[in-house]
Protein backbone atom coordinates (compact mmCIF):
# COMPACT_ATOMS: atom_id res chain seq x y z
CA UNK A 1 0.00 0.00 0.00
CA UNK A 2 1.35 3.41 -0.98
CA UNK A 3 0.46 6.76 0.60
CA UNK A 4 -0.66 9.28 -2.02
CA UNK A 5 -1.71 12.15 0.24
CA UNK A 6 -1.99 13.07 3.91
CA UNK A 7 -3.78 15.72 5.92
CA UNK A 8 -4.03 16.30 9.63
CA UNK A 9 -7.67 16.48 10.68
CA UNK A 10 -7.25 16.91 14.44
CA UNK A 11 -4.50 17.47 17.01
CA UNK A 12 -4.17 18.04 20.75
CA UNK A 13 -1.22 17.74 23.19
CA UNK A 14 -1.60 13.94 23.38
CA UNK A 15 -2.40 12.84 19.82
CA UNK A 16 -3.15 13.76 16.24
CA UNK A 17 -5.42 12.20 13.66
CA UNK A 18 -4.64 12.17 9.98
CA UNK A 19 -6.39 10.97 6.87
CA UNK A 20 -4.17 9.44 4.23
CA UNK A 21 -5.05 8.76 0.63
CA UNK A 22 -3.69 5.32 -0.34
CA UNK A 23 -3.15 3.24 -3.45
CA UNK A 24 -3.40 -0.51 -2.98
CA UNK A 25 -1.29 -3.08 -4.83
CA UNK A 26 -4.10 -3.66 -7.34
CA UNK A 27 -4.20 0.07 -8.21
CA UNK A 28 -7.44 0.83 -6.37
CA UNK A 29 -7.50 3.88 -4.13
CA UNK A 30 -8.92 4.55 -0.71
CA UNK A 31 -8.50 6.44 2.55
CA UNK A 32 -6.89 5.38 5.78
CA UNK A 33 -7.49 7.12 9.12
CA UNK A 34 -4.47 7.02 11.44
CA UNK A 35 -4.18 8.05 15.08
CA UNK A 36 -0.63 9.23 15.78
CA UNK A 37 0.48 9.10 19.40
CA UNK A 38 3.99 9.11 20.80
CA UNK A 39 5.54 5.85 21.88
CA UNK A 40 4.76 4.77 25.42
CA UNK A 41 6.35 2.76 28.19
CA UNK A 42 4.58 0.22 30.38
CA UNK A 43 6.13 -0.89 33.66
CA UNK A 44 5.54 -4.12 35.56
CA UNK A 45 6.54 -3.36 39.17
CA UNK A 46 7.40 -6.72 40.76
CA UNK A 47 8.69 -7.24 44.28
CA UNK A 48 9.42 -10.94 43.79
CA UNK A 49 5.93 -12.00 44.87
CA UNK A 50 3.50 -9.21 44.05
CA UNK A 51 2.62 -6.90 41.16
CA UNK A 52 1.86 -3.21 41.68
CA UNK A 53 -1.10 -1.87 39.69
CA UNK A 54 -2.80 1.47 39.22
CA UNK A 55 -6.52 2.05 38.94
CA UNK A 56 -8.00 5.06 37.25
CA UNK A 57 -11.12 6.28 35.48
CA UNK A 58 -10.82 5.68 31.75
CA UNK A 59 -13.04 8.30 30.17
CA UNK A 60 -13.61 6.59 26.78
CA UNK A 61 -14.88 3.48 28.61
CA UNK A 62 -16.74 5.40 31.32
CA UNK A 63 -15.33 3.15 34.06
CA UNK A 64 -12.41 2.62 36.39
CA UNK A 65 -9.82 0.04 35.28
CA UNK A 66 -6.81 -1.66 36.89
CA UNK A 67 -3.64 -1.77 34.79
CA UNK A 68 0.13 -1.56 34.96
CA UNK A 69 1.63 1.94 35.12
CA UNK A 70 2.06 3.23 31.58
CA UNK A 71 2.09 6.38 29.56
CA UNK A 72 3.73 8.81 27.17
CA UNK A 73 5.70 12.00 27.60
CA UNK A 74 3.80 15.31 27.74
CA UNK A 75 3.16 17.30 24.56
CA UNK A 76 3.87 14.32 22.29
CA UNK A 77 7.59 14.55 23.12
CA UNK A 78 9.90 11.78 21.98
CA UNK A 79 11.62 10.35 25.09
CA UNK A 80 13.87 7.30 25.35
CA UNK A 81 11.81 4.30 26.48
CA UNK A 82 13.86 3.53 29.62
CA UNK A 83 13.73 7.15 30.77
CA UNK A 84 9.99 7.25 30.11
CA UNK A 85 9.48 3.97 32.02
CA UNK A 86 11.26 5.28 35.12
CA UNK A 87 9.26 8.51 34.91
CA UNK A 88 5.90 6.74 34.58
CA UNK A 89 6.68 4.41 37.50
CA UNK A 90 7.69 7.31 39.77
CA UNK A 91 4.87 9.56 38.59
CA UNK A 92 2.01 7.11 38.96
CA UNK A 93 3.12 4.98 41.94
CA UNK A 94 5.95 6.78 43.72
CA UNK A 95 8.09 3.67 43.27
CA UNK A 96 11.72 3.82 42.18
CA UNK A 97 13.42 0.76 40.67
CA UNK A 98 17.01 -0.36 41.08
CA UNK A 99 16.60 -2.37 37.87
CA UNK A 100 14.49 -1.81 34.76
CA UNK A 101 14.68 -4.73 32.34
CA UNK A 102 13.32 -4.22 28.82
CA UNK A 103 11.00 -7.18 28.11
CA UNK A 104 10.06 -6.15 24.58
CA UNK A 105 7.76 -4.16 22.30
CA UNK A 106 3.99 -3.95 21.98
CA UNK A 107 1.86 -2.31 19.29
CA UNK A 108 -1.30 -0.72 20.65
CA UNK A 109 -3.70 -1.02 17.73
CA UNK A 110 -1.72 -1.37 14.48
CA UNK A 111 -4.86 -1.26 12.36
CA UNK A 112 -5.55 2.34 13.37
CA UNK A 113 -2.64 3.78 15.37
CA UNK A 114 1.08 4.33 14.84
CA UNK A 115 1.71 4.10 18.60
CA UNK A 116 4.21 1.54 19.82
CA UNK A 117 5.38 0.73 23.32
CA UNK A 118 8.08 -0.98 25.36
CA UNK A 119 7.47 -3.15 28.41
CA UNK A 120 9.83 -2.95 31.37
CA UNK A 121 10.15 -5.17 34.43
CA UNK A 122 10.92 -3.00 37.47
CA UNK A 123 12.59 -4.70 40.44
CA UNK A 124 14.53 -3.59 43.50
CA UNK A 125 11.69 -1.23 44.32
CA UNK A 126 11.71 1.52 46.94
CA UNK A 127 8.70 3.62 47.86
CA UNK A 128 8.43 7.38 47.61
CA UNK A 129 5.89 10.08 46.87
CA UNK A 130 4.04 9.88 43.56
CA UNK A 131 4.22 12.79 41.11
CA UNK A 132 0.95 12.44 39.24
CA UNK A 133 -0.24 14.67 36.45
CA UNK A 134 -3.47 16.61 36.95
CA UNK A 135 -5.40 14.08 34.83
CA UNK A 136 -4.27 11.30 37.20
CA UNK A 137 -5.58 12.84 40.41
CA UNK A 138 -8.14 10.06 40.96
CA UNK A 139 -5.56 7.28 40.52
CA UNK A 140 -5.25 4.57 43.15
CA UNK A 141 -2.50 1.97 43.53
CA UNK A 142 -2.30 -1.44 45.17
CA UNK A 143 -0.19 -4.59 45.33
CA UNK A 144 -1.64 -7.89 44.10
CA UNK A 145 -0.33 -11.42 44.21
CA UNK A 146 0.15 -13.06 40.85
CA UNK A 147 -2.77 -15.37 41.61
CA UNK A 148 -5.01 -12.38 42.39
CA UNK A 149 -3.86 -10.65 39.19
CA UNK A 150 -4.68 -13.69 37.05
CA UNK A 151 -8.07 -14.08 38.73
CA UNK A 152 -8.81 -10.41 37.99
CA UNK A 153 -8.06 -11.01 34.31
CA UNK A 154 -10.29 -14.11 34.25
CA UNK A 155 -13.10 -12.20 35.98
CA UNK A 156 -12.88 -9.27 33.54
CA UNK A 157 -11.64 -6.86 36.23
CA UNK A 158 -8.44 -6.30 34.25
CA UNK A 159 -9.20 -5.78 30.56
CA UNK A 160 -6.39 -3.45 29.50
CA UNK A 161 -4.92 -5.25 26.50
CA UNK A 162 -1.47 -3.72 27.01
CA UNK A 163 -1.31 -4.94 30.62
CA UNK A 164 -2.40 -8.45 29.67
CA UNK A 165 0.07 -8.61 26.78
CA UNK A 166 2.83 -7.23 29.03
CA UNK A 167 2.10 -9.98 31.55
CA UNK A 168 2.57 -12.53 28.75
CA UNK A 169 6.03 -11.03 28.05
CA UNK A 170 6.77 -11.26 31.78
CA UNK A 171 5.78 -14.94 31.85
CA UNK A 172 7.93 -15.67 28.77
CA UNK A 173 10.87 -13.90 30.44
CA UNK A 174 10.47 -16.07 33.55
CA UNK A 175 10.22 -19.24 31.46
CA UNK A 176 13.44 -18.40 29.59
CA UNK A 177 15.20 -17.57 32.87
CA UNK A 178 14.15 -20.89 34.41
CA UNK A 179 15.33 -22.94 31.41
Amino acid sequence: MQQTSSREVYANPWMSVREDGVRRDDGSTGVYGVIDKPNYALVIPFDGNRLHLVEQFRYPLGMRRWEFPQGTAPDRADVEADVLAARELREETGLRAASMLDLGPLDVAPGMSSQRGRVFLATGLTEGAHEREHEEQDMRTAWFSRDEFEKMIAAGDITDAQSIAAYALFLLHERRRAA
